[in-house]
């Protein structure tokens, strides 16, 4: 969790719009 806040906090996540991420630990990666 604490990854993505870093992310969102910086300027690369001026990038990002209207797409959900998904801090989940990587379960959704297993289906």
């Amino acid at each position: 969790v604490a990854g993505a806040a870093v992310f969102l906090a910086s300027a690369a996540a001026s990038y990002v719009t209207g797409h959900m991420l998904a801090v989940d630990g990587g379960y959704l990666a297993h289906f």
